[in-house]
This record gives structure tokens, C-alpha cells and sequence, in this order.
């Protein structure tokens, strides 16, 4: 067998445009994204210079968690088009050179899925979930007392059904979680896979990968124990494997969402015959400090060596509060458990960091993956209260935020309604948001816009070779990697004080001016030609 060619591993150098459909663009005027939307804009995404896209669930949905909860994989949701449009959106955006990565959510289904529907009809299908009695003298209890994974352990996991019957969600109500243990659970994705591949996707992103297989006695939750009933269980690896083979067919990818604190454990999924990659959440939630951010590289680097996979780097999702945000806090970590109403925020000083950050992340070696909005720039929106739609926030009794803040529709034309969206938006536009438009930041040398599509055109010079770290003053990162016309070098200052560069033949790239004396300002980074 010969050796793989570039093309069958772009992957491993990638960058993937993370499109939320419903906050893209607006091409019927209604006010939700569509893929009439996006398909219209392929070619500033062409012009950005991803290599890929990859859209967040699209199909049928009653939308209780953002499409995460569905109700039929081979149906498009009404409110973003129809299956022919998905496949000329597929088709068009692989004749511009970009590839297509759709999301897949195995843990669970709508509760207006058909299996599920049968299954409150106390049809066959209820071995496709985890019905259990409950337990108590009248079985008024639940059967276990798992915590949630959408809110917290205050949160039930089981619902009663009125025939006094219980079913498993570790998400919503609406979500029920599947039973994998079944085989008609595993043929029906890997039939699904397939229809996609079909199609011509190019991979697959796997919502919660570490969640599906549950411990088949459904044992009370102990903080501790090993093998956990629910998470990181060993009967996964035997359903990606056979996803593996599904996917080899077609040549295609897969990116699991894996949050794992055991490297170990997180490594075994990027074995050769399982996933292609994973998402790095490490990098994700790290706080803008030198030291911890060169442990996150390093780490994640070491980790993914033994089983020969390309490390993932990304900055922001359609979860997280958005990057120019969360670095102009005085925490610039992101945790779930800390965020709030009315956090003070500095956006001159996260947009200054955001930009140094983009350029480490575009450096290091493996596949980026980009949230939309990022390359413009956009800060986190406090969404009004009575204008949030997320579940996360109403789950956790209106103390949490949710997640509404960085899925505000982006802004396209500055001089156009609701800032060239389309009609008025989903979810409101924050007053100044036109400020944002890409028209105009195309047309300004010293936006992000342009520093991203400049670090793009850019960052296919640094190939797939190693990251060698170099000296540095203390709370600067410097490191070099073989360049195809020589060694490229990043450099990035989060120190306090302006530092001296390396030697260097060139600047290509700086998110930033160097001060008067050719020294790196605080909170900027550069690439340079060895």
C-alpha cells in the first residue's frame, strides 16, 4: 500500500470553519440563518481560505437545545432549506475547495423522534432508551441518582412517564438518551454515516463522544469509580471502530468531542482504527498566561504522539463566551461554572489579545478550528433576559447566562438592516454591532478580518513538521517550526514589558506594530522567517 497523499490528509493541517447556521446568514429574510444564506456567502469563506466547514446540526429539530435534539438525520430543518440545498451546498462549496463536516449527536434523539414516540406508546422501541421502574415504595423515586451533564447535579436525568415509568436523558427531558447496548441503535447510525458520506461530506464531528455507553445496571453514581457508569466506558471503542471501517470507505473523518482529564484514556480514541481526531479543551479554556498556555501546547502535543494524531486547536464554539471577550476579563480562563451577568470587560485589551492569539494558534502544528464570527472579531453579547433562548440558562434558575451570547447573527453590511443578517434577527443584535461588518473590515488592512485571511494565505508554509520551543524571556513564547523556504518562527509577548525579537531574516505576519525600538508590545505576536 503506498504511501497516503496530501489531499487524503488535509485533514491533519486543516483549518475548519465552525458554521452555526442559524446565526450565519439569512438568505430568505425571516430571520433564521438558512443554507440559502451560507451558500451566498461561499465565497468570503473561499476568500477567508478555509479548508473545510463544519455546520452544527441541521436537521429536523423541535430546537429545545439548539438542533442538538433530533428528530430525523435525512431531514434539513424547515427553517434553514431542504436536503437538495444541503447537497448543492456541499457540492459548491467542494468546487471552491472547501470541504464539508457534518455534526452527529449518538447520545440521544429528540422526544418527537419516531422512536422515541413509539416508545411512549410502550411499543417495542422502549429497548432503544434506558426505561427503567422507579424505585421506592411506590416507585415515586428515579431509578439511579445520576447527575446532569446540561446543568449540574441539581438537575434530574430522569423524567416519570404517567404509567409511572422512567426514562434516561443526561441532557434535557427533550433529549433521551439512547441505549447503544441495542444493535438496531448501532446499524441505524452507522446507516446514517453513510447517507452523509454519500453525499459527499468529508467527515463527521460526534457530539459527546465519551457519553454514549451506560453501565447496562444503571448503578448510583459514585465519585470515583472506575469504570464510570456512563462516561469514557470501554464499549465504545468497539462502536468507533466499526464507525471507522464505515468511514474508511469514503475517505472520511471523524473529530470526536471528547472531554477527558486522562490523557491516557483521551489518546485511546485517536488510535489508528478509531477516531481521526479530537477537540482540545485544554488549549480551549487555558487562561492568557504564558506558562499555562506553553503547558497546554506541550501537553496536548505529548499526548496525541503515541497514536500518530494531529493535535486540534480552537479558541471559541458556539458554547463559550467568545475569545475578545473572555481575554479582556480578569479571569481570561473559560468555566462553565463561572460565568455571569454583568462580568466587567475590557474590549480594546481582549481584542489585542484575541489577535496574538490567533496567530499562536494558526502557528502550532495540527488542525485550527475557527467559530464563525472569530475572524471578525465579535465580542460576547448580553443577550436581554427576556430575549434568551438558551435552555442552559433556565436550567440553572436564570443565574447562568447561557449560551446566546455567541450565536448573535453575525454582521454582514454595515449600511443594511439588522447589519446585512437578512431579516430581523433570532436573537438581537447588540447596539454597535454594525461596527463588525465584514464589508467594512475588508476594506481595512488593520482589521482582524484581514489579519486572519492574511495568516491564512500564510500558514500553509509552516507544513506539518514539529514545534521546537525556543530561550525566551520570562512570559514570552517563542518557538520555531521548518518552514518550506526555511524555519518560521512565532513569537508571542504576554509579559508585562516590550521584549527583543529573535534574529530573523523577515516579518510575515504581526498582530500588532513593534514599538519604536523594533521590540514586541505586550499582548502581540508575530511571525517571522528564521
Amino acid at each position: 500500500m503506498g504511501q497516503p497523499t496530501h489531499a487524503q490528509n488535509w485533514w491533519r493541517s486543516a483549518v475548519i470553519y465552525q458554521v452555526y447556521v442559524r446565526s450565519f446568514a439569512d438568505g430568505d429574510g425571516d430571520g433564521t440563518g438558512d443554507l440559502a444564506g451560507v451558500r451566498a456567502k461561499l465565497p468570503y469563506l473561499a476568500e477567508l481560505g478555509v479548508n473545510a466547514l463544519w455546520f452544527n446540526p441541521w436537521y429536523l429539530s423541535p430546537m429545545k437545545d439548539g438542533g442538538y435534539d433530533v428528530a430525523d438525520y435525512r431531514v434539513i430543518d424547515p427553517a434553514f432549506g431542504t436536503l437538495a440545498e444541503a447537497e448543492k451546498l456541499i457540492a459548491e462549496a467542494k468546487e471552491l475547495g472547501i470541504r464539508t463536516l457534518v455534526d452527529i449527536v449518538p447520545n440521544h434523539v429528540s422526544d418527537q423522534h419516531p422512536w422515541f414516540r413509539a416508545a411512549l406508546a410502550a411499543g417495542p422501541e422502549r429497548e432503544l432508551f434506558h426505561f427503567r421502574p422507579g424505585r421506592g415504595e411506590h416507585g415515586e423515586l428515579p431509578p439511579n441518582d445520576w447527575p446532569s451533564q446540561f446543568a449540574g447535579s441539581a438537575e434530574p436525568v430522569w423524567t416519570r412517564l404517567p404509567d409511572g415509568t422512567w426514562y434516561l436523558h443526561l441532557f434535557t427531558p427533550e433529549q433521551p438518551d439512547l441505549n447503544w447496548a441495542h444493535p438496531a441503535v448501532r446499524q441505524e447510525h452507522e446507516e446514517i454515516l453513510r447517507f452523509w458520506f454519500e453525499r459527499g461530506v468529508a467527515g463527521v464531528r460526534i457530539d459527546s463522544a465519551a457519553l454514549l455507553a451506560k453501565d447496562p445496571d444503571l448503578p448510583d453514581f459514585v465519585e470515583g469509580r472506575d469504570p464510570h457508569p456512563y462516561v469514557d466506558r470501554d464499549e465504545l471503542h468497539d462502536i468507533y471502530r466499526s464507525w471507522r471501517t464505515v468511514a474508511d470507505a469514503y475517505d472520511g473523518i471523524f473529530v470526536g468531542e471528547v472531554w477527558l482529564p486522562d490523557t491516557e484514556r483521551f489518546a485511546r480514541y485517536l488510535r489508528p482504527d478509531e477516531l481521526h481526531t479530537a477537540f482540545n479543551f485544554s488549549f480551549l479554556s487555558c487562561p492568557w498566561d504564558a506558562g499555562r498556555l506553553r503547558t497546554s501546547i506541550d501537553e496536548t502535543l505529548a499526548e496525541h504522539a503515541p497514536v500518530g494524531a494531529p493535535a486540534t486547536w480552537v479558541l471559541c464554539n458556539h458554547d463559550v463566551t467568545r475569545t475578545v471577550t473572555r481575554y479582556g476579563r480578569a479571569d481570561t480562563g473559560f468555566d462553565f461554572a463561572t460565568k455571569a451577568f454583568g462580568t466587567p470587560t475590557d474590549l480594546a485589551l481582549g481584542t489585542r489579545r484575541a489577535r496574538a492569539a490567533a496567530l499562536l494558534s494558526l502557528a502550532l502544528p495540527g488542525a485550527v478550528y475557527l467559530y464563525q464570527g472569530e475572524e471578525l472579531g465579535l465580542p460576547e453579547a448580553e443577550i436581554p433576559r427576556d430575549r434568551i433562548q438558551d435552555p442552559m440558562h433556565f436550567r440553572s434558575g436564570g443565574t447562568d447566562p447561557g449560551r446566546d451570547g455567541c450565536r448573535v447573527p453575525l454582521p454582514w453590511t454595515a449600511g443594511a438592516p439588522y447589519a446585512g443578517f437578512g431579516g430581523e434577527p433570532w436573537l438581537p443584535q447588540p447596539n454597535g454591532w454594525s461596527a463588525y461588518a465584514a464589508d467594512l473590515q475588508a476594506a481595512d488592512p488593520g482589521s482582524m478580518l484581514s489579519l486572519y485571511r492574511a495568516a491564512l494565505r500564510i500558514r500553509p508554509e509552516f507544513g506539518d513538521g514539529p514545534l521546537t520551543w525556543l530561550p525566551a524571556p520570562e512570559g514570552v513564547l517563542a518557538f520555531a517550526r521548518p518552514g518550506q523556504e526555511g524555519r518560521l518562527l512565532c513569537v508571542v509577548n504576554l509579559a508585562d514589558a516590550p521584549a527583543d525579537l529573535p534574529a530573523h531574516s523577515r516579518l510575515l505576519l504581526g498582530s500588532g506594530p513593534p514599538d519604536p525600538q523594533g521590540r514586541l508590545p505586550k499582548d502581540t505576536a508575530v511571525w517571522l522567517r528564521g
